[in-house]
C-alpha cells in the first residue's frame, strides 16, 4: 500500500508533465454587433475573474482588434469559462 505522501507526489509530478506536455490554451473574444461594453466587460469580470480596468481594456482591444485573448490555462479549466461566455451570447472559441 502506497504511502499518502508517495500519492500526493505522483500526483503532483503527473500534473507537472501533463502541463509541460500540453502547451497553455487561450480563451479568446471575438468582436460582435451584438453585445455592448458593459456586457462584455461585466460577463469579463463574473466569469473570467478580470478586475474592472482589466476588463475594460480587453473590451476595447476586442472592439479594436477584432477579437481578445482574455484568459488562458488548460482546456479543463477554460470549457466551462468559455461556456458560460457562450450562454451570454459572447463569441468566444479556445485556442
Amino acid at each position: 500500500m502506497k504511502n499518502t505522501t508517495k500519492i500526493d507526489e505522483d500526483h503532483l509530478i503527473d500534473e507537472m508533465i501533463k502541463n509541460l506536455l500540453e502547451p497553455s490554451k487561450s480563451l479568446v473574444l471575438y468582436n460582435d454587433d451584438v453585445n455592448s461594453f458593459e456586457n462584455v466587460i461585466n460577463c469579463l469580470v463574473h466569469y473570467c475573474g478580470h478586475e474592472l480596468a482589466q476588463a475594460e481594456q480587453c473590451a476595447v482591444i476586442v472592439h479594436n482588434n477584432g477579437k481578445c485573448s482574455v484568459k488562458s490555462g488548460d482546456y479543463d479549466k477554460l470549457k466551462p469559462i468559455c461556456e458560460a461566455l457562450l450562454e451570454k451570447r459572447l463569441t468566444a472559441v479556445i485556442e
